[in-house]
């Protein structure tokens, strides 16, 4: 099986993936787990709680054959990058990063400045639904990422998460206070924790809803073409209030991923 690491600012998503025996192209996700990304921790500490993360499941390294990941916290790469060095020694192991090859035209001014996340996000929504495509990715900030209908990546807009955003207030604001992100009773708060609730869960939906129509309206004659797919660890608390998500694919970039270390390893 391949373990695929996802490092993100707020959370390390990590996951075990088979391939189809008889389809390479298609991956199940037979694990996951998701940690804080702690850019302190040592390669050491990280095998460590990769040891645990696995011996609760009933699984062992033995049973890993490859390594894929990618990071957006240059620091944390680095320790993955040793610690699979050091625990993975045989194994054929991929780190997204510019000169590997994905599978995916970036067509933008910089490739370079692209996450690789967003890559990855991409090319996994191009092979479980083809283009166009957009991916909402709600995480420490929400991302939106356009491919083109020949399956390129051509850009898209990035745009501050709802956590940091519910933070930023609760600094900024002196009568404000930290809530639970869930939904209130109504639109219209009663209080002031269900105003900013009401704020949060409704007006990042409407926020999510115009910006795909507007995307989706550069991206096709028939915007109606373009299948909307929504990722991330916030992704769940939108699904029934942003009426442009179509598919919810939770672990889109560990999928992503496989299909790099795919491309790399197995063709």
């Amino acid at each position: 099986m391949l373990l695929a690491i996802d490092v993100g600012n707020t959370q390390t998503v990590l996951g075990l993936l088979r391939f189809d025996a008889h389809d390479e192209d298609v991956v199940d996700v037979v694990e996951h787990w998701r940690v804080s990304t702690e850019p302190e921790r040592t390669p050491d500490e990280w095998a460590v709680l990769l040891h645990g993360l696995l011996g609760r499941r009933g699984r062992g390294l033995d049973q890993i054959t490859g390594v894929a990941m990618c990071s957006t916290v240059p620091a944390v790469l680095l320790a993955m990058r040793e610690m699979a060095l050091d625990m993975f020694t045989e194994h054929p192991t991929v780190v997204v990063e510019p000169g590997v090859r994905s599978g995916i035209p970036v067509l933008v001014e910089n490739p370079r400045e692209v996450g690789t996340d967003r890559i990855v996000n991409s090319l996994a929504a191009v092979h479980l639904y083809g283009g166009p495509a957009i991916v909402v990715d709600f995480g420490t900030a929400t991302t939106f990422d356009a491919v083109s209908e020949a399956g390129a990546y051509i850009g898209g807009a990035i745009s501050p998460g709802i956590g940091i955003s519910l933070e930023a207030l609760g600094v900024r604001g002196a009568q404000l206070r930290k809530i639970e992100l869930s939904a209130p009773r109504s639109v219209i708060g009663k209080n002031t924790v269900e105003a900013l609730q009401s704020g949060a869960l409704y007006g990042f939906a409407a926020q999510v809803d115009g910006m795909v129509t507007r995307m989706a309206t550069e991206l096709a004659d028939d915007p109606d073409d373009v299948a909307v797919i929504g990722t991330g660890g916030l992704a769940p608390l939108m699904l029934g209030e942003a009426r442009s998500i179509e598919h919810h694919e939770p672990w889109l970039t560990l999928v992503g991923l496989a299909l790099v270390w795919a491309r790399n390893y197995r063709r």
